[in-house]
């Protein structure tokens, strides 16, 4: 891709009302836009990220066993009637009618429509266990949103769900799905500790949060560096009681939750009349987990944890693009020719992945704008070029490299692989 053609309207300043650092940098890097509060359109450079986390997300669902598929976002009040959820979710529930006046809500989760779903299609033990997940978009009625991504009205999701004939089948899925959370967190590089948490309004008696450090996060957690034990806490409740597990010191975290997984029991299907017949012939509830992850907030969580005071630092699994080609001399049709080659060259290794900056701008402002939207490795092309060399920047580190340009593509390939 090139700059020149490429929308992504920097901004110099912040503004006023970007509180979180991820929310001015994405604003100022071109990455989102505002369409109203809550409300956010992705531009090219964040739709790229969301789909790069996606994707992380998606592989690791399916090595876990889930099948993928895809549930309305209209929801018919009746359902939701059934659980009591109707009343009880209040004005988080975006609600609207059709012009026959019969009501629906915009699904801020599926538990209903997922357990209907099943309550229709699976009736006999052998039909279990089942590992359902889908990626889509979801609606709360979010009464302050704020912090850009991170509180939204409207939301991308992945949210998993689990059938089951017992308990014990139950919990072993429970335990595959906390060791995928930690995989994908891992991948997108996200710094997180999972803390036994309230099940809300979802329901059920087993539930975990995975939770990110950061200072613009709502929660306040307990942490233990020795065992790694993580619990939620009222303020400072953490430096005035030892660690329950090795009963040494713990310290307050303020943290993000990334994604959190429920065990429901029989809270939904039974409701819903989801059950099976089992060996014996005897009708039983299926039995339920549900497992979501913020899809759209993890771009958010991203830029908390890797930024410093110019930009972003994307890692390379989930940046808009893995190299970035400056160009630094437009005039010279010698440096031009050069990073034209180069383009090709790692376009052919990185295929769609690499940003060439060929804008007839100034090169202090390429650097500005390559620091602030943080792709992970850059290639400095101008003055060297009479001597055949080029320079190679690392954004994470800020380290510098001189490199002979018919070295140049190998250094790369190697350092954004």
């Amino acid at each position: 891709m090139r700059s020149s053609t490429l929308l992504a309207p920097t901004l110099k300043e912040s503004p006023k009302d970007a509180e979180a650092v991820s929310h001015r940098f994405l604003l100022r890097g071109g990455f989102v836009r505002p369409l109203s509060s809550g409300v956010y359109q992705f531009l090219p450079m964040g739709l790229r990220v969301l789909r790069k986390i996606e994707t992380i997300v998606r592989e690791e669902m399916d090595r876990a066993g889930a099948q993928e598929l895809l549930l309305p976002a209209l929801h018919p009040r009746e359902l939701w009637e059934r659980t009591g959820r109707w009343a009880t979710y209040g004005d988080d529930m975006m609600k609207v009618k059709d012009r026959t006046g019969r009501e629906f809500g915009l699904g801020p989760t599926h538990e209903e429509v997922i357990t209907n779903l099943v309550s229709q299609e699976i009736h006999s033990y052998q039909d279990l266990p089942k590992l359902l997940y889908q990626i889509q978009v979801k609606f709360r009625d979010e009464p302050r949103p704020r912090f850009g991504l991170l509180r939204c009205k409207e939301f991308l999701m992945k949210d998993c769900y689990s059938f089951h004939t017992s308990r014990e089948d139950a919990e072993k899925t429970y335990a595959v799905m906390k060791s995928s959370y930690e995989t994908i967190f891992s991948r997108i590089g996200i710094p997180f500790f999972a803390v036994k948490a309230d099940p809300g309004l979802i329901g059920g008696n087993l539930s975990h949060e995975f939770i990110m450090p950061a200072e613009s996060g709502e929660d306040v957690v307990a942490v233990c560096e020795t065992c790694s034990y993580a619990d939620h806490v009222e303020g400072e409740e953490a430096v005035a009681r030892p660690c329950p597990s090795c009963q040494r010191p713990m310290r307050s975290v303020r943290g993000m939750e990334l994604g959190h997984i429920f065990f429901l029991g029989t809270k939904y299907s039974e409701k819903l009349d989801a059950v099976y017949l089992d060996r014996d012939g005897a009708r039983r509830p299926v039995v339920m987990g549900c497992y979501g992850i913020g899809v759209s907030r993890l771009i958010s969580a991203v830029v908390e944890s890797r930024h410093d005071e110019l930009g972003m630092k994307w890692p390379v699994s989930v940046a808009p693009y893995r190299v970035q080609i400056l160009v630094t001399m437009m005039d010279k049709p010698d440096v031009v020719s050069a990073a034209e080659q180069v383009y090709r060259d790692l376009s052919a290794q990185f295929p769609g992945d690499v940003l060439l900056d060929d804008r007839d701008v100034r090169a202090g402002v390429k650097f500005h704008d390559a620091d602030l939207i943080g792709v992970p490795v850059r290639a400095v092309i101008g003055r060297g070029v009479a001597e055949g060399m080029a320079e190679v920047q690392i954004r994470a580190t800020g380290e510098k490299r001189n490199v002979p340009l018919n070295q140049l593509v190998k250094e790369i390939a190697t350092l954004a692989a």
